[in-house]
């Protein structure tokens, strides 16, 4: 039998109302279900080029851009700041015209953005993806989804573009604040968990950016990306398969980068013959906005937006967002002049359906109800998960005592409050949050929710009867070289006992703001003249307390470590990564003590930009070495956080031996030896001794959050499969290698850790033939057995945590 070709493959399978309907339709009714509509797209500048993109959408009324029917509605609360209930109202009416008015009366979907919470106006924003890596909590992470989904769904959204499984490769990448770390299984677990929120509140998740966007050259915005065909296979789609997979996730965006001269929107490679019929992903794929376009204008692999329509439907891409340039017109002159043939379009259709379908838009009795008269967005239970997201978040760097405040004998009577993001509530939130996405072109509307800024929540948080002074003082900008505000930063800190100096990042698009969308950097170093400033404070001889409110992470070894001129350096150090509209409070509880500190680190801390790219999963050459003069250690690692108490963790017991696909089970005993009740992440990495490629020397298999009393303690089971060992080989076949792999725990990537070889352990031997007692930190060699096995979808990817 001929195979068909990939165009025609990947048929979906769909119930007789779908097929009935869909047999009903004209070739114009077709199109019309595989385009959106966006109603202010020429409005504030959310998308890349998207003034240059707008002039197809005119002034059209909408019942004849919908005459034909509408596939989705595009960003109906997100593009400027409207009622929520009012909003409601009117789509409520516009979905019962398209039913009344169109032949078909099929409702249009309705797609928002959702990063950080629903990108609406009062809607709750949640602390940025970064920061859920840094909490290595996906069950909370379920939580904020479901709360974001329920939230979409009463305003009659469908569709959430959220979240995004690009794996950081170079933190000069505006785009990092979107990610959740660096490492591929942390970047899966959580964001399949966000996922299963998601869906779990009847809202369709979209994953992004399908794939390898974020490994683009030097960190530019969709720039070339030229990683090797493993690169992409065992760090890039990992996460994306797990969402798939284990997730059930009801869409993908196609990236806009080319990978190899192969841009994404056209690749069937990718978009149907390994999503589809490897992974068995049975749901739609959707354009990012313009990219059907951008195979022509960025590409130019297409003549023109009829080329550039067949290139995209026929690799796999079914809807065209945000409206319809290529997928319109110029898609139906090709199928009618026999181009492109129309049985390519019928299968994006019927998934197009399928999905209306499952999302409840195809029942004769969809938006009669009414639309809501009250509308919630920031509930105590959204306010609850955000405040408990921030706090787990916060990763404490460096500490000689001065943190927690609380804990000082003499109770600081004056706390100056320094820095350009001490007192700015949009240093708080990131770059796909409304308010810095949307509200930064409307100046003056109120942001819509409560939203404390740092300064705002220290001075509650410290407040009482004998609350301490608290002065402010700008000193400078985020960004520019303005150093006029310095003299007053010095004097506040001068007459204070303590300085907390909070510097880092504006988050923002396409130029307004040091991160975000289109915001590369050439430079690790933090903005503006942020540095100097700090150092200021540092010289008059005050205790220092540095924040840093980012979406990257930046060179701050001078804060951590000195510079070698031997100035002075914080008494402690905070990172947190834009934790939202409950980080002030966050932050605060933090710097009193109230929260013990218990993120960790999600990216590894660059030593310089130079370094860059970097990543901790580097084979042998892929870090420092004597074969060159430069230096790619970082300056603190991936999974690194202190804590106002302290851990000692015991890797207690490993299976000696499991055969390849199967699983093996490690203890580790974990004991709070401080005097503070703290959370640990428990960290368990893995390295493959001898492989048949180069292999990571450090690898993270699976990680725990666990909240222990002062003294207590606990044990926990990792099981763990053994395709968390497996990687691409030579012929690009995934496999599990039969071979020995060492296992341990670790407080981080980098901790120190005793190697304990198979054969022996000569320097650890105890006499009279006594079994050595081997550190808490050794390396346990576990040897994988048996025939080289070949990994399936169906094979398991999760490493089950369980009390032992």
């Amino acid at each position: 039998m001929t195979e068909l070709p990939v165009a025609l493959r990947a048929m979906p399978e769909v119930s007789e109302r779908v097929r009935d309907l869909h047999a009903r339709m004209t070739l114009e009714e077709k199109l019309a279900q595989l385009v959106g509509y966006w109603l202010d797209q020429g409005g504030n500048v959310v998308a890349p080029m998207q003034g240059e993109m707008a002039g197809g959408q005119g002034s059209t009324a909408l019942p004849d851009i919908t005459r034909h029917g509408l596939g989705h509605y595009t960003r109906v609360y997100g593009t400027r700041p409207v009622d929520p209930a009012e909003r409601a109202a009117w789509l409520w009416a516009e979905q019962r015209r398209i039913k009344r008015e169109t032949r078909l009366g099929i409702p249009a979907l309705v797609h928002e953005e959702c990063l950080t919470g629903l990108a609406a106006w009062k809607a709750a924003t949640f602390p940025t993806p970064l920061a859920w890596g840094a909490s290595f909590d996906p069950e909370l992470v379920t939580e904020m989804g479901r709360l974001i989904g329920e939230s979409m769904r009463e305003l009659g959204i469908h569709q959430g573009l959220a979240p995004v499984l690009d794996v950081v490769r170079d933190p000069r990448w505006g785009r990092v604040d979107e990610c959740i770390g660096e490492d591929p299984y942390l970047v899966g677990t959580v964001g399949t968990s966000y996922v299963r929120g998601l869906q779990g509140a009847g809202v369709h998740a979209t994953l992004k950016h399908f794939v390898a966007y974020s490994g683009s050259k030097a960190g530019r915005n969709h720039a070339p990306v030229s990683a090797g065909p493993r690169e992409i296979a065992d760090v890039f789609l990992p996460p994306f398969e797990m969402a798939v997979v284990d997730g059930g996730v009801r869409s993908v965006m196609a990236s806009y980068n080319d990978v190899d001269g192969v841009p994404m929107h056209s690749s069937a490679e990718y978009l149907t013959e390994l999503l589809r019929e490897q992974w068995g992903f049975d749901g739609v794929v959707v354009a990012d906005y313009f990219g059907v376009a951008f195979l022509t204008v960025m590409h130019a692999i297409a003549a023109d937006r009829g080329a550039a329509a067949a290139a995209a439907l026929q690799a796999g891409v079914d809807v065209e967002l945000p409206s319809g340039d290529a997928y319109l017109e110029p898609l139906a002159a090709l199928v009618k002049d026999g181009e492109v043939p129309v049985e390519v379009v019928d299968r994006a259709v019927l998934r197009a359906l399928k999905q209306k379908e499952e999302l409840g838009l195809l029942e004769p009795d969809v938006y009669e109800d009414e639309p809501p008269a009250v509308v919630d967005l920031d509930s105590p239970a959204h306010r609850d998960v955000a405040r408990r997201l921030a706090e787990e978040s916060v990763v404490l760097l460096a500490n000689d005592g001065v943190l927690p405040l609380g804990s000082w004998h003499d109770k600081p009577a004056r706390v100056a409050v320094i820095g350009p993001n001490a007192d700015r509530p949009e240093a708080l939130m990131g770059c796909y949050s409304f308010a810095n996405h949307v509200l930064a072109h409307h100046p003056g509307v109120p942001t819509g929710f409560e939203i404390p800024s740092l300064a705002e929540a220290l001075a509650t948080e410290l407040g009482g009867t004998d609350a301490p002074e608290l002065t402010f003082a700008r000193g400078c900008d985020v960004e520019g070289d303005d150093t006029s505000g310095f003299a007053e930063a010095v004097a506040a800190a001068e007459a204070a006992d303590v300085a907390v100096v909070v510097v880092g990042d504006q988050a923002g698009l396409f130029g307004r703001g040091t991160v975000g969308e289109g915001n590369d950097s050439e430079s690790l170093d933090l903005p503006g003249v942020q540095r100097e400033l700090v150092e200021a404070v540092l010289a008059t001889g005050r205790p220092v307390v540095m924040v840093l409110l980012t979406g990257r992470p930046y060179a701050i070894g001078w804060a951590l470590d000195g510079d070698g001129s031997g100035g002075r350096t914080p008494g402690a150090v905070l990172q947190a990564f834009f934790p939202g509209e409950e980080g002030g409070t966050a932050l605060a509880g933090v710097l009193s003590g109230r929260v013990n500190p218990s993120g960790r680190l999600p990216v590894s801390l660059p030593r310089s930009a130079g370094a860059q790219p970097y990543s901790y999963l580097h084979p042998i050459l892929g870090g420092a070495s004597e074969v060159t003069s430069t230096d790619s250690t970082p300056v603190r690692a991936f999974g690194f956080g202190l804590s106002y108490t302290t851990f000692e963790r015991e890797l207690v017991s490993v299976d000696p031996s499991v055969e390849a696909g199967g699983t093996f089970r490690a203890v580790v005993a974990v004991t709070n030896t401080g005097e503070v009740a703290g959370s640990d992440v428990v960290q368990l990495y893995g390295h493959d001794v001898v492989s048949s490629v180069a292999r990571p020397t450090t690898q993270l298999l699976g990680y725990h959050r666990v909240d222990l009393a002062p003294g207590e303690s606990t044990t926990i089971a990792f099981d763990v499969p053994t395709t968390r060992f497996a990687f691409s080989d030579r012929k690009m076949v995934r496999i599990v290698e039969p071979g020995d792999v060492e296992v341990w725990v670790g407080a981080h990537a980098a901790d120190n850790v005793v190697r304990v070889v198979a054969e022996g352990i000569a320097d650890l031997d105890e006499p009279n033939g006594a079994e050595p007692v081997l550190p808490p930190s050794a390396r346990r060699v576990v040897a994988i057995t048996g025939d080289v096995h070949e990994v399936t979808p169906a094979d398991a990817r999760w490493v089950r945590v369980q009390p032992d």
